[in-house]
């Protein structure tokens, strides 16, 4: 018997009290969904970091049952992407983007982010005021992964519109989703057209060059591959940013740590994506076969949601796991995900992070939120963490 998902205006709100009960209470738990179907909930670290690699959790949704989740359904255009693969397409395609996001040449970008960075803050300076996630942690990643892509500037406000409409869709708008989907369906292909007529020095002028070279990439593939470049390469840093000031606001004492000592600042990114990652959820996955986690026996076809909001804050693995600590040694989370569909562009989520909340630091030593913590809005989604803005003064 499955019990109700947990109620989503809580979740929002405290998701890790949330998680903190289900991870008390058992390893896994049959609920259901937004949707009204049964999915299964992991909640502890040692269980999510193995199935994150588990070869028989598979995200194609062939593999579902026929009368099982639904989720979120794209056009093929837009659906044959990684979160969709498993190997061997899945090690071809990923293949191909790898290269773009190797630690190496991520650094080769850090002059440029750092400059952009700097400009954005030259842009609220002067009022003493600002909101954080509208007017800094949005626009540094979009412009970043778009410059990367060849995304021209006239088309970054829309995409990141519809970027927002379906990471988290507003209740009370329901033809927002399938508007921004239309809208994508329309803009990709065109972009990629664009492209071929006028190649430019970017990423996806490269693959499409693949595609048309090598034949290696289906046309579906090359679009949806570029939507998910896009998608992903601007949602989870503007969340990781918007909450890692949060936390560092919340916590003065580490805040003035950091401020004291900036070389502490790659340490402190991965503590600031344990604490409060940019997702709740990794992407669901499909048991090809019965499997069985703590003791519970999940079924073929069924849907698993591993909580990595839940994971990184198991007290079986992180010793007081509800603080944040930037001197904290026990490394692991897994807020970038884990095994083969770890983030392909985690080198540049870091480094981004890492230059936005240093430079913020450098920039306006006397930050400080413009509004009672209460008042904070979350997305309301089940599966992505993140503010709706973050008003601050200086």
């Amino acid at each position: 018997m499955a019990t109700a998902f947990p109620d989503l205006p809580a979740l929002v709100a405290d998701p890790y009290s949330t998680y903190a009960r289900l991870r008390e209470a058992g390893p896994v738990h049959r609920v259901t969904g937004p949707d009204g179907l049964p999915v299964w909930i992991v909640t502890r670290y040692t269980d999510v970091r193995q199935l994150l690699a588990d070869p028989r959790l598979s995200l194609d949704k062939a593999h579902r049952l026929s009368a099982g989740y639904r989720g979120f359904s794209l056009p093929p255009a837009l659906d044959v992407n990684l979160l969709n693969m498993d190997p061997p397409d899945h090690t071809r395609i990923r293949r191909l983007v790898t290269k773009a996001f190797t630690p190496g040449r991520v650094e080769q970008m850090r002059p440029g982010i750092q400059a952009l960075a700097d400009q954005l803050l030259d842009g609220v300076a002067g009022r003493g005021r600002a909101d954080l996630v509208a007017e800094f942690a949005a626009p540094l990643p979009i412009t970043v992964i778009c410059d990367l892509l060849g995304v021209p500037h006239d088309s970054r406000l829309d995409f990141r519109a519809w970027t927002d409409s379906l990471v988290a869709p507003d209740p009370s708008d329901p033809g927002a989703v399938k508007q921004a989907v239309a809208a994508m369906l329309t803009y990709f292909p065109q972009l990629i057209a664009d492209k071929r007529r006028v190649p430019g020095n970017d990423l996806l002028t490269d693959l499409i060059d693949v595609r048309d070279d090598a034949d290696r990439l289906t046309e579906d593939e090359l679009t949806s591959l570029a939507f998910l470049i896009l998608v992903a390469g601007y949602e989870n840093t503007v969340q990781l940013i918007g909450t890692a000031v949060l936390a560092l606001l919340d916590h003065p004492e580490q805040l003035a740590a950091l401020r004291d000592n900036p070389a502490k600042i790659e340490d402190a990114v991965e503590e600031f994506a344990r604490y409060d990652g940019p997702a709740l959820l990794a992407i669901r996955r499909f048991p090809m076969e019965d499997v069985e986690i703590g003791g519970v026996t999940i079924p073929a076809g069924e849907t698993v949601m591993l909580s990595l909001a839940s994971a990184n804050r198991d007290p079986g693995r992180f010793p007081d796991p509800d603080r944040l600590d930037l001197d904290r040694r026990e490394g692991g989370h897994l807020a970038l995900g884990h095994g083969i569909h770890y983030c392909v562009g985690a080198p540049l989520a870091r480094l981004e992070t890492q230059i936005a909340v240093s430079t913020l630091l450098r920039r306006f030593p006397a930050l400080e939120l413009d509004v009672p913590r209460d008042q904070l809005r979350w997305r309301p989604s089940m599966r992505a963490r993140g503010l709706l803005a973050l008003p601050v003064r200086f």
